[in-house]
């Protein structure tokens, strides 16, 4: 609505100028009602041509440009080469405006194709150190950065890209930290860390993106927002902004699912050891957890209690909470 505004201003200023002009006694336009027209159908052409080219992006304008300037010069070249100095000066001047045209032509459509690597052949020398670096931006948010899992991907090589940290999540960062709930305060704390040893490592830039949504009361809101601005992908620990994010389109990553899809598959008839902590439900069950919190629960290892035992898998169990794993003694560890 705004660009409207804009372009309605500008086509009022258009129908002065032409107004303005009428009342100049330089015999072009003799009359105010005709400045008043010329000035109408002027700043109509150029609204008309900026509709036109509403999806013509600047980095095609750039590149349209740079083949323009290629083809002229390339045209240049062929006109000061004495190669029509037989022609008449009429037929001349014809043929130059054909080289110019359509070379000009030539290296736009040719410009606009090519990528930047195409670029690269005709400069080889000037390159960005951007365009040596993976361009997919990583968008976190506050429960994903206090989670630190992501800081351990970056470290083991699994995510390459820019890791973008929004202004208004570090914020949010800044404000658990100074909580006055210990626990809370904690957590703020350890987010601020991971951010640090993330900047530390030089493979992954982090770059604190400046961007606010002043019209957005809610951080999740924003940070969908912003991700499918940069168009990149969302990180988080958060199942509910995960559904937001998948509901608008957005990319997203969800540690915990994505932990829980690297879980070690456990099959019936499985050996492994197990150190029992606590009694099971039912009478002379023994209780015990694996590495990733999977819940074990063994038959007839009651007496086994606060030792480590060799146990052997018989069933699996989905909840809601998770796999519960049923198992048998085999032998003590």
């Amino acid at each position: 609505m705004s660009l409207w505004v804009v372009r309605i201003f500008f086509l009022g200023l258009c129908v002065l100028g032409g107004y303005a002009v009428s009342q100049v006694h330089t015999g072009l336009i003799t009359h105010w009602w005709l400045g008043l027209i010329i000035g109408f159908g002027l700043g109509s052409l150029l609204i008309a041509l900026d509709e036109m080219l509403k999806g013509f992006s600047l980095r095609a304008f750039s590149a349209a440009t740079f083949g323009l300037i290629l083809g002229s010069v390339i045209a240049w070249l062929i006109d000061t080469s004495h190669l029509f100095e037989w022609a008449m000066p009429d037929v001349r001047w014809l043929i130059r405006i054909c080289l110019f045209v359509s070379f000009g032509y030539i290296g736009i459509i040719l410009a606009m194709r090519s990528n930047k690597e195409d670029f690269s052949l005709i400069i080889p020398y000037v390159r960005f150190a951007s365009q040596n670096k993976p361009e997919n931006p990583l968008v976190l948010d506050t429960s994903a950065i206090i989670d630190g899992r992501v800081a351990d991907l970056i470290e083991a090589n699994f995510l390459e890209g820019l890791i973008v940290v929004p202004r208004f999540v570090l914020r949010e960062l800044q404000a658990i930290a100074d909580s006055p709930d210990p626990i809370r305060r904690a957590r703020g704390r350890r987010g601020l860390e991971v951010i640090n040893r993330m900047q530390r490592n030089t493979r992954n830039e982090v770059k604190i993106h400046e961007v606010d949504y002043p019209d957005e009361k809610e951080v999740d809101a924003k940070l969908v927002r912003l991700t499918k601005t940069l168009r990149a992908k969302l990180y988080t620990t958060d199942f509910n902004l995960g559904k937001i994010a998948e509901i608008q389109s957005v990319p997203y990553v969800n540690l915990n699912e994505l932990a829980t899809k690297m879980k070690p598959a456990i099959l019936p008839g499985e050996v492994m050891n197990l150190r029992l902590v606590r009694e099971g439900k039912e009478k002379g069950q023994g209780v015990g957890y694996l590495s990733d919190g999977t819940m074990v629960v063994v038959n007839q290892a009651q007496s086994l209690i606060g030792q480590q035992a060799q146990v052997q898998v018989t069933s699996l169990v989905q909840t809601g909470a998770g796999v519960i794993v049923f198992a048998e003694v085999k032998s003590n560890a």
